[in-house]
């Protein structure tokens, strides 16, 4: 019988407490980093494989998107967290049919997430039989088989078909090809859990949903403002060019109600002399915004830009590119002009003289780039904040010249890609048109599932499959019970995986996993090494190719999906499966006939370096209705508990990127061992009668439902009254699934009503 917890165990682990670190990187992460390759891979063999990772000729490192410089280190073009995330996928630790015949799913389900991520690489096909608990072998053929018998018995609208942002350019390309040839457009992927209030909050501002800037504009840049995001420990290599630019006399302020150590003090592992005089000062200003206090920050430095624009005219405000490319400015500035000062000084909780002070900075230049991640993004007014942040750039000009614009902080090495690609729910009619053309079948029209609502139509027994390529989907999404209730209604779910993580126990009735190489793994055709490409955050598309010798038996990505659709299309032989896996720039040329701005590509994409894809946004040729970049009026939101008494947000650790955990510690915050914590304001503890280690459980509330995650330390720590931060997956069960943003249906994971019981065994 299958008995699977659903939720990770709530075991704590022996918290020790230290002082938070003062600087990030350094000599420190350069020794961490080698202890996770030596402990994974051995060291030497770790050290020989980072040597490739992020060069020309390399493997894309599968953590962050962030983009690689022109010229680059020889030896440690890489962070911490990035040999971390290559240690992980490179291990010599396997999991493989003993390992599932000792293990029951029921077993491995009460194991911590990092403890199942530490078990090792998957090794053999796997199947999970509907009356048993243990995985057994299956064929690959024999797969693929049963996942087509699976899918034509029922309607294509009733599949699901789910995407990490690791996955290839050329594998999306033909998993979406695959899908749409099938009948649907059921394509959720994990930026409908992070950026895609960026990408729709864009798309209508500025016409498109990508950032703006290039890296050489970072370096450019005369401010930078870092909104929402922790790069030293999500995008560590981000703090290079915050370095760079600070040295062309550049000025960085960061926007977050948790002072981060990263945009503190940087120390270059690369530079003996950043190592000697302690590394850099990054951020000049650090606003401690309270959760969701960002709308009225800009609000206010909004404000206090007209007003100079009143004391100095046609000193502050660019009014030739307003006049000449945006359209709306005086509806927003009417609006703007109706919001009362002192409303907005309390909903983001900072001091007059701290926003002015950036206000200054803001109004004396011209070449401003605003940075966001998911501090910005994962609230109800996702999209608004994101078009509040083009509001203010629009007002000085700084978007579409060197050294300014939008730069949405991608996460996934190749989540960008993969939208680029056409996985995306809400196609184009003329990506569909394309794909009519060249394909000779008529593609579906009606939008599919994003995250949320594939949750819910799985939950409501509405899609009975569900295939996953890469991520874990279980420990990614919100609302766990109800999001593993609802796998558990499938009658199929399949797992394209390189590592066991919890959606492989939390599964539909029949559940298949099927290993795939990594990105670092070596993939020959015939003799013929092949390569995949991947878009950075910044659009560049460049070439990724592994080194290290697979494991036998394991398949392509590639060569799954095309052996998924020999199967599914039997004796349709109008598409050209079994070539295309044998071949992959045959993949590129039918990327270029499809899909805009590839012309060229297999040329292009083997220059060192690889392509910028075209960006209007960049040359100030905005596709919107009406040719122009558009302001907009956007309402202040809520940021105080209505229903409880704090906002929770969720958060990770350094010691983690996404749902892969590395190990227990969080050291630029202090905490060693444990991850069930709650970051908590001083005086708020005080006032609660908690002190440092005391154990509480967590009551979110939600429309008068209640959810609880239990068994957390506390913590008091600078961050702002009534605002508390907990880490994600274990406190995800808390994020409720109605509660989304507007617009862009991405759940609040920043934003999460809640109450602090103390904690009783009883």
């Amino acid at each position: 019988m299958r008995n699977v917890k659903i939720l990770p165990p709530e075991e704590l682990t022996g918290i020790r407490y230290t002082s938070p670190a003062k600087k990030a990187a350094g000599l420190k992460g350069v020794s961490i980093a080698m202890k996770h390759l030596s402990e994974e891979l051995g060291l030497a063999a770790g050290m020989k494989l980072m040597t490739s990772i992020n060069q020309k000729h390399g493997a894309d490192c599968p953590g962050c998107a962030w983009p690689d410089p022109e010229h680059r280190s020889k030896l440690f073009e890489y962070c911490e967290n990035g040999a971390k995330a290559v240690a992980e996928e490179a291990t010599r630790k396997r999991v493989g049919p003993l390992f599932f015949k000792k293990h029951s799913v029921n077993e491995l389900s009460n194991w911590s997430d990092f403890q199942i991520g530490k078990a090792g690489r998957l090794t053999h096909p796997m199947i999970l039989k509907e009356d048993s608990a243990h995985y057994e072998p299956i064929s690959w053929e024999d797969a693929f088989s049963l996942i087509a018998d699976k899918l034509r018995s029922i309607d294509p609208n009733e599949a699901i078909f789910y995407t990490s942002g690791r996955t290839g350019n050329e594998t999306a390309f033909l998993y979406q090809l695959m899908v749409r040839k099938y009948g649907t457009n059921n394509l959720p992927d994990c930026s409908n859990m992070c950026h895609e209030s960026s990408g729709v909050g864009l798309s209508h501002t500025v016409g498109i949903g990508k950032g703006s800037v290039t890296l050489q504009d970072m370096y450019e840049a005369e401010v930078i403002l870092v909104v929402g995001q922790n790069p030293g420990t999500n995008h560590p290599r981000m703090l290079n060019a915050l370095q760079k630019c600070k040295k062309n006399g550049g000025k960085v302020v960061h926007v977050n109600p948790l002072p981060e150590v990263g945009t503190d003090r940087f120390v270059d592992p690369q530079s003996p002399l950043e190592i000697l005089k302690g590394g850099t000062k990054v951020a000049d200003q650090f606003l401690q915004v309270r959760i969701n206090g960002d709308i009225a920050l800009f609000k206010l430095i909004m404000l206090s830009l007209l007003r100079r624009e009143e004391e100095q005219p046609g000193k502050v405000l660019d009014h030739e590119f307003i006049q000449a490319h945006t359209s709306g400015f005086e509806e927003m500035k009417h609006a703007l002009l109706q919001e009362d000062p002192n409303v907005l000084l309390k909903q983001c909780g900072l001091e007059l003289a701290q926003v002015e002070e950036t206000a200054a900075l803001i109004a004396n230049h011209q070449k401003i780039i605003i940075c966001w991640a998911m501090g910005v993004t994962q609230h109800k007014n996702g999209v608004a904040t994101v078009q509040e942040i083009v509001n203010l750039l629009l007002m000085k000009g700084s978007i579409g010249k060197p050294g300014a614009g939008t730069c949405p902080v991608r996460g996934h090495s190749n989540v960008q890609g993969d939208r680029t690609m056409g996985i995306f729910e809400k196609p184009s009619s003329s990506l569909l048109d394309s794909l009519d053309k060249r394909y000779a079948f008529k593609s579906p029209r009606q939008h599919g599932h994003d995250v949320v609502d594939a949750i819910k139509a799985m939950h409501n027994g509405k899609a009975k499959f569900f295939m996953a390529m890469g991520g874990n989907f279980i420990s990614a999404t919100p609302d766990s019970e109800v999001t593993g209730r609802a796998m558990q209604n499938c009658d199929m779910t399949v797992q394209i995986s390189t590592k066991l993580n919890r959606s492989h126990l939390v599964t539909g009735k029949t559940a298949i996993i099927l290993p795939c190489l990594s990105r670092t793994d070596r993939d020959v055709k015939n003799g013929k090494p092949q390569f995949q490409t991947v878009e950075n955050s910044m659009g560049v598309v460049h070439s990724s190719r592994g080194s290290l010798k697979p494991i036998t038996g394991l398949k392509a990505e590639i060569d799954i999906v095309c052996g998924i659709a020999q199967a599914l299309f039997e004796s349709d032989s109008s598409l050209k499966w079994e070539e295309w896996s044998n071949n992959y720039d045959l993949i590129r040329d039918e990327i270029e006939a499809v899909i805009p701005g590839f012309d060229d590509y297999n040329r292009r994409v083997r220059n060192p370096g690889g392509f910028h894809l075209p960006n209007g946004a960049r040359n100030r040729e905005f596709a919107t209705e009406s040719g122009k970049a558009s302001f907009t009026v956007n309402a202040l939101p809520k940021v105080d508990a209505t229903e409880a008494e704090f906002v929770m947000m969720t958060i990770r650790t350094h010691d983690q990127y996404n749902t892969t955990i590395y190990g227990l510690d969080d050291r630029y915050r202090g905490i060693e061992n444990e991850r069930r914590v709650v970051l908590i304001n001083p005086d708020d503890a005080k006032d609660k009668g908690l002190k440092k280690g005391d154990l509480v459980d967590i009551e979110g509330v939600y429309q008068g439902e209640k959810r609880y995650a239990r068994k957390f330390h506390i913590l008091p720590y600078s961050i702002p009254s009534k605002c508390i931060g907990t880490y994600f997956p274990e406190a995800n069960v808390l994020v409720p699934l109605e509660s989304y943003a507007e617009k862009s249906q991405t759940p609040t994971s920043k934003f999460i009503e809640v109450n602090l019981i103390p904690h009783s065994e009883s």
